[in-house]
């Protein structure tokens, strides 16, 4: 295997000489049947032919003591490869680079060996552990509705962490705090969810008996009007500037411009964009079928010619041996389909790299600009729902509010004509 990366056949057998050569060879055999690129294949062998001759050095003789080493390879790595470093992001990409090779290494050459965990523990796990298990099994929520849970719990965890406060030490004024200091990052929204998962949790712990007093009151219910706020679109310019932006030169800025103009054309959802297959483009008749719409029905749109050609572009670079139908695929190993909040992450992250500034930037803000858009072309609201897939009429009225040309004609008289 290690032929299909190394051209040089002494750099070959200097490999397969090493101690640790056959578990090397091995990796590389898995990083093949993930499809990884020769350059990452390449990467990992030489890291990992540093790490055998540091476990070597400190006198390391069988494989079962090498877990041991890990942590100080890491040190050691990025002591004379992290000197260039300038932020925690930089540093974190150094470290990555030594241990990520090595654990995936060890999990296959090493019985009974698992790589760390990254992702964070589950909130209140240890001093909670049947909550999670209640939502699920009394409360009957899906995993998406615990998920949830999670994420608002989280905070809440760390918050008392650092407090030093129990959950039996808990009092109103501790509540009270939390949730004030929440309302400074959170929207109105987010702080009704947090409050509701609150309720919960404090009337499972009074519950249970893990608190004395039933706190549930001491949690502020908020209000939350419908129509109150405004779509968090951008103008029409900003997205034409954000298309331009994209450096389509790269398989991830062809496949990136493709997203982006499927976002800003129909006004799809991150959720509808990841669940797109290749079945789902009618070359033939020109059109595009969206089969994973929210309401549960399905659209078909004419194909543009701007997405169309976009789309092409990017099936030219995607991989043709994965057997998953999805269009849309990670840029790296092991090439697995996106998932929505990849597609989020992608859209703020394009966003901030021009300058645009918007709250809660992501895929949505997107499909906003669109309908923003339809409506300053004057088309009729029942139109521009249909078109986007909205479910209600209201969903597409508040619309109505960012139409500022409609605004200043009834502003300076012409109101009568407008109505």
């Amino acid at each position: 295997m290690l032929e299909r990366h190394f051209r040089s056949l002494k750099a070959i057998d200097r490999i397969k000489a090493q101690w640790l050569g056959p578990q090397i060879e091995r990796y590389a055999q898995f990083l093949d049947e993930l499809h990884t690129s020769n350059s990452t294949v390449r990467q990992h062998v030489r890291a990992l032919g540093h790490f055998n001759d540091f476990v070597i050095g400190r006198g390391a003789t069988c494989l079962d003591d090498l877990p041991d080493h890990v942590d100080a390879f890491v040190e050691h790595w990025q002591a004379g490869h992290g000197r260039w470093c300038k932020s925690a992001q930089d540093r974190a990409a150094v470290v990555a680079q030594s241990r990520v090779p090595v654990e995936r290494m060890l999990s296959l050459a090493v019985p009974g060996y698992t790589r760390p965990s990254n992702r964070p523990a589950m909130p209140f796990s240890t001093s909670v552990p049947g909550f999670f298990p209640f939502l699920l099994k009394e409360k009957g929520l899906r995993q998406t509705s615990i998920h949830n849970y999670t994420f608002t719990l989280r905070p809440f965890d760390s918050y008392l962490a650092q407090a030093g406060i129990s959950l039996d030490k808990l009092t109103p004024a501790c509540i009270t705090e939390f949730i004030n200091d929440r309302a400074k990052t959170l929207h109105k929204s987010g702080m009704l969810n947090t409050a509701e998962a609150l309720r919960v949790f404090l009337r499972y712990l009074h519950r249970e008996g893990i608190i004395a007093n039933d706190l549930v009151r001491s949690v502020p219910r908020g209000r939350v009007y419908r129509q109150a706020s405004i779509p968090r679109a951008i103008g029409w310019a900003d997205v034409e500037r954000l298309l331009a932006s994209i450096d389509r030169r790269s398989d991830l800025g062809k496949r990136d411009y493709a997203i982006l103009t499927l976002l800003t054309s129909y006004g799809l959802r991150a959720r509808e964009i990841v669940a797109l297959c290749l079945d789902d483009l009618d070359w033939a008749h020109g059109q595009i079928g969206i089969p994973m719409r929210k309401g549960g029905h399905s659209t078909r749109y004419p194909l543009s010619a701007a997405v169309g050609e976009a789309i092409i572009a990017y099936l030219h670079v995607r991989r043709t041996d994965i057997d998953d139908r999805r269009i849309f695929l990670t840029v790296r190993s092991p090439y697995t389909p996106m998932n929505h909040w990849t597609v989020s992450s992608m859209v703020a992250g394009h966003l901030r790299s021009i300058g645009i500034q918007v709250a809660r930037a992501g895929s949505h803000t997107l499909r906003h600009s669109c309908v923003q858009h339809l409506v300053e072309a004057d088309l009729p609201f029942k139109v521009i729902g249909d078109y986007v897939g909205h479910r209600h009429p209201a969903s597409t009225l508040v619309y109505g509010k960012v139409a500022v040309h409609k605004l200043r004609e009834m502003v300076i008289g012409h109101g009568e004509d407008v109505l």
